[in-house]
């Protein structure tokens, strides 16, 4: 992996000024170290030597991934924080590069080797984030960060609760989802209004799907449009037969299918669609 700077000198930090974050950015600067140790120590750094780091910011948590026996890229869209971490973080294992994570293409930098994701995330890209992740899911078998504390939960929410949702369902369809801790405001520079969250996602060792897995973000996306509805009603558009209709499965509401029954339920709208045809 090709390095924009090439370096063993440790951080400078302290002589160079702090760069303000930028609301259009969602930026809320980590400066609580022991927070940004226990992120990093949240990755376990087996199977990978790669890691993405996306928003580094000022480098709080870069730091301390640096400490680490991996091979790191910074990745962030804040030009100032770009040259920052020029200044105060030259080291041979460090990559950093200005871009926008949603646009660019990870192969880039990757190929086809095995990479995990962490970061304090700007909130108003957490999700697309997230959904990003599970299209190169592949390449990740690890990913770790902070988010809006209602949106963290959100992803790790069961079956049952009034938080589990689209995001809950396809998450947990690849990745074990494990809510960690919570952050308040006051450890960020400027303090957000609401707690935040630190999630880890941690890849199934059989993750590939028994179903079509285009399929299975049709049905959770659609069920969920109308998650007061139950599936029988919601899922109407699929053009049901008369004999899967009659299937218990259809008498629930999406909250109260789990990962599993939400896949077993796209295999059965499936085996419909072609019986159906035939």
């Amino acid at each position: 992996m090709s390095n924009k700077k090439n370096s063993s000198k440790p951080p400078l930090g302290k002589g160079n000024q702090e760069i303000r974050a930028k609301k259009y950015l969602g930026q809320h600067f980590l400066k609580d170290e022991i927070i940004a140790e226990k992120i990093a120590e949240s990755l376990s750094f087996v199977g990978y030597k790669n890691v993405l780091e996306i928003g580094p910011g000022m480098g709080v948590l870069t730091k301390y991934l640096l400490e680490k026996d991996i091979q790191l890229v910074a990745m962030d869209l804040d030009s100032d924080s770009i040259t920052y971490l020029e200044s105060n973080y030259l080291n041979e294992n460090l990559q950093l590069i200005e871009a926008d994570f949603l646009r660019f293409d990870l192969q880039a930098i990757f190929g086809e080797e095995s990479f995990a994701i962490i970061g304090n995330f700007p909130y108003n890209i957490s999700t697309q984030i997230v959904f990003k992740t599970l299209e190169n899911k592949e390449q990740i078998p690890e990913f770790s960060g902070m988010f809006q504390k209602e949106v963290a939960q959100r992803i790790c929410a069961k079956e049952g609760s009034k938080t589990y949702g689209i995001l809950s369902v396809l998450a947990q369809a690849f990745y074990d989802a494990e809510y960690l801790f919570t952050v308040p405001p006051t450890v960020f520079n400027p303090p957000p209004k609401i707690d935040s969250g630190v999630l880890r996602l941690r890849r199934k060792e059989n993750y590939a799907l028994p179903c079509s897995e285009k399929m299975l973000y049709k049905v959770v996306k659609t069920a969920f449009q109308q998650r007061r509805k139950t599936l029988r009603n919601s899922l109407k558009t699929f053009n049901l037969s008369e004999k899967i209709k009659e299937d218990t499965i259809f008498d629930k509401r999406p909250e109260q299918l789990s990962v599993s029954q939400f896949i077993a339920l796209t295999l059965k709208l499936e085996e419909d669609a072609i019986s159906t045809h035939e």
